[in-house]
Parts: structure tokens; C-alpha cells; sequence
């Protein structure tokens, strides 16, 4: 390889400007150092069994990126620690040299930083979501007041809300990244409704949002509906309206509507959408057969990606929900123990202790009840 590589064109300079950065208009912007993304690098060449191949072309860096273990199993500390040598000029040249070596590199790449880069936008929340205060908070009193003391209860309608406000950004995060990956392992593309490439039946001159957008080579046009699963709950009925019409605006404006489903759970309502995909000449996918059209489409790259870094980490956790304790309307979770100091937030689940360095930042407030996980998504 040439000491010096050649100066990137402007879809390169963009392409590893995006990988490096995430939210950088917002108060909570992401930008990784060239070193943690060289990190990056190292493990999506692990993932490909490339190693001897890098190790060849860079036998000095390669010490320094090669990840001691899987991904999940790596502490994002290790990608924060410094590497000697790493600059702009040898990530084009990785990055040149990923793309001619491994089908769907950049595809990959792009997916693999977007997961990271949400994983350490998470871990700063985990430090810095400030606890409420009792002026969110006291006025819920009124539900439980007299039932025990009022100190008592005034600890738990904090931890309550605080650890809701936990789980509302870590839906947030999530959302924000399963879209693009999905998207992304389908070869298509998102489609907002001022693109109107699906028009509204009863008024053309409106658009329809397009979680994926696909040409293929007959000119044949598909629309994908993205869900992580479909309820029976009451609440959303005016959107889940909106849902079903989904399929006839794709009808209407000429293209194939596609329901993809990932939670195999089958309902009343989930049998509604599906019937009214189908009916328009569409299709659906649920379930394992979900995954399975996901990995066809993808190519074995994104397969891989797909499996190693989406389904197996949603199965392991799954799979601790026995569905005979579900009949009952029981699970059977560990203890929880939770103790909180101005720096330290200490949680005991049964046995596993976890400790997170705690440093409280307003910019991470958020008193949005938005949750990108509710009925329809």
C-alpha cells in the first residue's frame, strides 16, 4: 500500500464525515476521534475473518485495532483508548481497501458505526439523565398518598420516573437505528412524504412517509412498512387506521406494499394489516419469515450483520420471557436493588451488579412520553 493515500473525492470526504459524527446540530452531538473509528474498522475485518489480510498491510496498526473479543462483549472504553499513528489519510486508505475486498463493506461499515455511535449516546445518558423533580413528579402522589410513608413515597415516584425516562431515550435510540439498518439491508432507501413517491388516494397533492423505498431492475416499485410488532391496544386506533390505508395509497400510486413484521406474536389487529396488504396486492412477512426475507434480500455481508448484531441479541434477551409464565401473567425477574449518590448509580439485579459513574447534564432532560416502540411501530 502507498504511504500516502490519494486524496478522497467528495463522496468519500462525506461518507467518512457521516461515520464519525451523529446529531451534530443537536445539544447532544456524537463525534468519534479517527482512532475509535480505526477500532471500528478492526472489528467489522475480525467479523469478516480478514484479520491476516490486515495484519499483513498493517502489522503495526493491526496490534492496536484488533478487538480482544465480540463486539457486545467489548467495554467502549476500549474504542476511547488512543492509538499511535492513526490519521485521516490511513482511514481512506482501510476504507479503499474494505471496498474492494469485501462485498457491501461501506453498507456494513455505515450500520456498524451507526449501532456504536447510538451505544455511546446511550452510555452518556445512563450518566448524565438528571432525576426529576418533584415538580414533575409530586402531583402523582395523589394515586398512591396515605398508602404508605410519604418519604417513601416520594422515592418511588422518582426512581419510577427516572428509570421510565431511561427507557423512553433508550426507545428513542433504538428507533432512530432500526430503520436505517433495515433499510439498509434491503438495498433501499427511506422516503419522507414530501417526496410524495406514494400519494394519499384522497388527495394526490400529499405524500406518504416510506420506511423503505425499492426500484427493482423490471421497474417494479416496493414500499416497506417497518414494525417491530403489532398489539391489541386500544390506544392509536385514528393511526392504525392510517396504517391500513397505507396499502391502498401504495396500490394507487403504483407500487407493491410490503408489511414486515419482526414480532411473530398474531393478533386481531396484526390479522387486519396483514389481510389488508395482501388484498392490494401485497405482501406479508412476520416472524421468522420476517427474518428470513430481511437476510435473502440482504446478501450474505448484511446477513451476517443482520444476525450477529440484531437477531441474536433480541433472541438471547427473549428468550428468558417462557411463554408458559406468560399464560400465567408471570415472569419470573431477578431482585432489583437500586442505590444512587451524586456520582454513582449502583443496580443489583440478583447477583449481577453494574455500576454507572453518574454526572448530571441538563442537556439530557426529556420530558417527552414519545415512545418510537408503542402499537403501531
Amino acid at each position: 500500500m502507498s504511504k500516502k493515500a490519494k486524496r478522497p473525492d467528495k463522496e468519500e470526504s462525506k461518507f467518512i464525515s457521516r461515520l464519525l459524527k451523529l446529531g451534530i446540530d443537536t445539544n447532544l452531538p456524537i463525534v468519534m476521534p479517527n482512532s475509535e473509528l480505526m477500532k471500528v474498522l478492526g472489528v467489522l475485518f475480525n467479523d469478516m475473518n480478514f484479520w491476516p489480510q490486515v495484519e499483513h498491510l498493517y502489522p503495526n496498526i493491526w496490534r492496536q485495532i484488533k478487538p480482544p473479543a465480540e463486539y457486545y462483549d467489548l467495554a467502549l472504553d476500549w474504542f476511547s483508548e488512543p492509538i499511535d499513528t492513526v490519521d485521516y489519510d490511513l482511514i481512506v486508505e482501510s476504507i479503499r481497501f474494505g471496498k474492494q475486498e469485501i462485498e457491501d463493506f461501506a453498507t456494513y461499515l455505515d450500520c456498524l458505526t451507526m449501532l456504536h455511535k447510538r451505544r455511546r449516546k446511550y452510555s452518556m445518558i445512563l450518566s448524565a439523565q438528571p432525576l426529576p423533580t418533584m415538580v414533575q413528579i409530586s402531583p402523582r402522589s395523589l394515586m398512591e398518598y396515605g398508602f404508605t410513608d410519604s418519604r417513601a413515597l416520594a422515592s418511588w415516584l422518582t426512581w419510577r420516573k427516572f428509570f421510565f425516562d431511561l427507557d423512553n431515550r433508550s426507545a428513542q435510540e433504538t428507533g432512530y437505528l432500526f430503520e436505517p439498518i433495515l433499510t439498509a439491508a434491503l438495498g433501499g432507501i427511506s422516503q419522507s412524504a414530501r417526496h410524495k413517491v406514494v400519494k394519499r388516494s384522497g388527495d394526490s397533492s400529499k405524500g406518504r412517509q416510506v420506511d423503505c423505498w425499492k426500484v427493482l431492475a423490471d421497474g417494479r416499485q416496493l414500499a416497506y412498512e417497518f414494525k417491530l410488532r403489532v398489539t391489541i391496544a386500544a390506544s392509536g386506533q385514528g393511526r392504525f387506521k392510517e396504517e391500513l390505508q397505507f396499502a391502498e395509497d401504495c396500490k394507487d400510486s403504483g407500487a407493491c406494499p410490503i408489511l414486515l413484521v419482526l414480532d411473530p406474536t398474531m393478533n386481531p389487529r396484526l390479522k387486519d394489516l396483514q389481510n389488508a396488504f395482501e388484498s392490494k396486492g401485497g405482501m406479508a412477512y412476520i416472524g421468522n419469515d420476517a427474518w428470513a426475507h430481511l437476510e435473502s434480500e440482504a446478501g450474505p455481508t448484511m446477513a451476517l450483520f443482520l444476525e450477529k448484531y440484531v437477531r441474536k441479541p433480541i433472541s438471547d434477551i427473549s428468550k428468558f420471557e417462557d411463554e408458559s409464565e406468560i399464560k400465567q401473567n408471570h415472569q419470573n425477574l431477578l431482585n432489583l436493588e437500586a442505590q444512587y449518590s451524586n456520582d454513582e448509580l449502583i443496580l443489583k439485579l440478583g447477583d449481577v451488579v453494574r455500576k454507572i459513574k453518574r454526572a448530571e447534564d441538563e442537556r439530557f432532560s426529556d420530558d417527552s412520553s414519545t415512545d418510537l416502540f408503542d402499537d403501531d411501530n
